[in-house]
């Protein structure tokens, strides 16, 4: 028997940053099964109460916090973490040790308590977006706009404004940046180094910047410039001022772009030039060859994009795809015959989105809620490769970010061998600050119901993140090997390590450099 409890603070609104923390806190505590902090839209309120709580009358400005647990005291506990945690966020936010309830409640008022301030960080509902980072702009601040469902008409004007006030505006949905060694947002803890990343997806930017990292290079600066940059409504406007601003930047010595499918033409519009140092661009998905300047390289794997930037700067990059043949050939072993196909179950869109352009090479059309081929919206039939983005909004919607709540995974995890058919199950764990404390704890006891099966899926994972990060990552990687996982080296392998398995050709994991 389980407790749904809720508390509601009246005309409180709490951005999605603050959200995020406080649902992680409550997810935390003692006994918590679930946990959502949430302001109490309409759509919000139908959600808790489609998930078994009672939620008293309360409106937009209304703050909701909700808490599913074994006992009613652990209910209870789980919501006093949650108000333990904004309240130690906001008394942190004062200016000078200001009492709670002194914050400024205004951009203007906010600028003059940090005068020296250079960068705004905006994470309010949509609507409401655009109208803040104008604000932002007129201070002479440039803007990382954490928030979603900005119309595109909207992003287009602070671009072009920004642009003309030389102003970064790095979003909408921009979840990754670090400037000056500061990280913004879903960041992880890399060391400063000579690459300047200009990146139009999230993870994507987080993968580039910790595989630098891990292969003994650094970050000068990553400036995330949201998933539509580079579309042809938007134009590249932020992504061509970003690599003009590293190209100055004297700590920059190499420059890397990433990006899921862009336009072709404006990929060869930001691409005509080098900038005066090397530039590869890594332009996931790309479906048809870009003309660029002479010294610009162009790949379609985030793992490519890597090595041709280190070896641009001279460096000895490793082989990611070595001893991988070996690895699948153990683990296909005692395998099922009748599993062949693959689940993947991702927390990164970037992520599922390059394995789904890497995997289709061997397996053909794969199934999900990412728009790469055919498959998008269509049902998947029986026997059919899937992968889903966790993180997409019909998957969130009601509870938190898988990066920030492993749970529904590790249910759907759990569930895999249930589908006969399933002989795979590619997960990544992406690290960094504002994840999961350590989602290994959640997701490995899945991973070993599944791995300890006779003949079962096997578990392919990969975990996204550095030594320095709050999580560890040789220590999430320790609790997931021993959970019979097979780890990959990178996200590009994780899924040529996937693909190799269900298609029984270990040769495909070390295939090249899969560019």
């Amino acid at each position: 028997m389980t407790e749904a409890a809720t508390r509601v603070h009246a005309d409180t609104y709490i951005d999605s940053v603050q959200l995020m923390a406080a649902t992680r806190a409550m997810s935390g505590a003692p006994g918590v099964e679930y946990a959502a902090a949430v302001m109490a839209t309409p759509a919000n309120r139908d959600d808790l109460a489609a998930g078994g709580f009672d939620v008293p009358a309360a409106g937009a400005n209304d703050l909701v916090l909700a808490v599913r647990a074994g006992s009613a005291a652990d209910a209870e506990a789980g919501l006093d973490a949650g108000d333990e945690t904004l309240a130690s966020a906001a008394a942190s936010a004062e200016p000078g040790g200001a009492e709670p309830g002194e914050s400024p409640r205004t951009l203007e008022d906010a600028v003059a308590a940090l005068p020296d301030a250079n960068v705004a960080i905006v994470s309010v509902p949509g609507p409401f977006a655009a109208l803040e980072a104008h604000k932002a702009l007129s201070q002479g601040l440039h803007v990382l706009l954490f928030s979603d469902n900005v119309p595109v008409g909207d992003e287009v004007a602070l671009k072009e404004r920004g642009a003309s006030l030389g102003l970064l505006v790095m979003g909408p949905g921009a979840g990754t940046a670090m400037l000056g060694g500061t990280g913004l947002g879903f960041a992880n803890a890399v060391r400063a180094g000579r690459v300047g990343v200009v990146a139009a997806a999230g993870t994507g930017a987080q993968e580039v910047m910790c595989l630098l990292d891990r292969w003994g290079e650094g970050v000068s600066q990553a400036i995330g410039v949201g998933g539509r940059d580079l579309s042809s409504a938007v134009g590249g406007t932020m992504a061509g001022l970003g690599l003009r601003a590293l190209a100055e930047d004297p700590a920059t010595e190499a420059i890397l772009l990433v990006s899921k499918p862009p336009s072709a033409d404006v990929a060869a519009r930001l691409l005509q030039s080098a900038h005066g140092k090397p530039l590869v661009a890594a332009l996931v998905g790309l479906a048809a060859p870009v003309e660029a300047a002479a010294g610009v390289l162009i790949t379609d794997t985030l793992e490519e994009g890597v090595l041709l930037t280190l070896e641009g700067l001279g460096a000895t990059p490793p082989d990611p795809g070595a001893g991988l043949a070996s690895l699948v050939s153990s683990a296909l072993a005692g395998l099922d015959p009748a599993r062949r196909s693959l689940l993947g179950l991702f927390s990164g869109g970037t992520l599922c989105y390059e394995s789904m352009v890497v995997m289709s090479r061997y397996l053909g059309a794969i199934h999900s809620n990412t728009p790469l081929n055919y498959s998008w919206g269509i049902p998947a039939p029986a026997g059919a490769h899937v992968c889903l983005d966790l993180g997409e909004e019909e998957y969130t919607r009601g509870r938190p970010h898988p990066m920030i709540d492993p749970g529904d995974r590790a249910e759907r995890i759990a569930a895999a061998p249930g589908d006969g058919s399933v002989g795979v199950v590619l997960i990544d764990v992406v690290l960094g600050y504002g994840g999961h404390a350590d989602p290994a704890s959640v997701l490995a006891p899945a991973c070993r119901s599944v791995t300890a099966q006779p003949g079962g899926p096997r578990v392919v994972a990969y975990v996204l993140g550095t030594e320095a990060d709050p999580q560890v990552r040789s220590k999430q990687c320790a609790a997931l090997e021993e959970a019979g996982c097979l780890l990959a080296p990178t996200a590009t392998r994780a899924a040529l390590l996937a693909a190799a398995i269900a298609a029984r050709n270990p040769s495909i994991a070390e295939d090249g450099r899969a560019g």
